[in-house]
């Protein structure tokens, strides 16, 4: 029997950078309400590691599940999409 680890990745936005080592990011994703029909956007926040600091509010990456690295902390940013663009 072949195990394979294929590990869940998201996209979103990182929307706070305050924690040392750590940036929240805001997935969103669209699904369709089961009786009326309608697209809804569904979002969730997911504490991810950023081990340099090296990501920003309003960047956009990528992030893929990891071991627990603290009580809320079980996702690593993987790479940099997009980067947040200046006002």
């Amino acid at each position: 029997m072949s195990e394979t680890n294929v590990k869940r990745t998201l996209t979103g936005t990182v929307v706070s950078d305050k924690m040392d080592k750590t940036v929240t990011v805001l997935v969103e994703r669209k699904t369709k309400h089961p009786l009326l029909g309608k697209v809804l956007r569904v979002s969730k926040k997911y504490h991810a590691h950023d081990e340099n600091n090296e990501f920003h509010e309003g960047d956009l990456v990528s992030i893929e599940e990891c071991r627990p690295i603290a009580k809320t902390k079980s996702w690593r940013v993987t790479k940099l999409v997009e980067k947040a663009h200046a006002v």
